[in-house]
């Protein structure tokens, strides 16, 4: 899984600037509120068909949290 790709999906799904979309940064500076990560959440399952349980969502506090969740996921599929 590429992570320019999903770091370009979190840009355009939060409506910022790619560059603001930084492992390091918590989802809650770049804006996104719960709502925000379940939708994110369903838009990676359907772009990488994979399931991604609501605790696992709900441990993803940085962008680099959800990108090693992704890895994990896409290489178990």
């Amino acid at each position: 899984m590429r992570t320019d790709v999903a770091k370009a999906l979190i840009a355009e799904h939060l409506a910022i600037d790619l560059k603001s979309v930084r492992n390091e940064a918590p989802f809650s500076a770049l804006g996104a509120d719960s709502l925000d990560m379940v939708e994110l959440a369903m838009r990676f399952e359907n772009e990488l068909n994979i399931l991604i349980e609501d605790d696992e969502s709900e441990a993803c506090v940085t962008v680099g949290d959800a990108l090693a969740l992704l890895e994990r996921k896409v290489q178990l599929a």
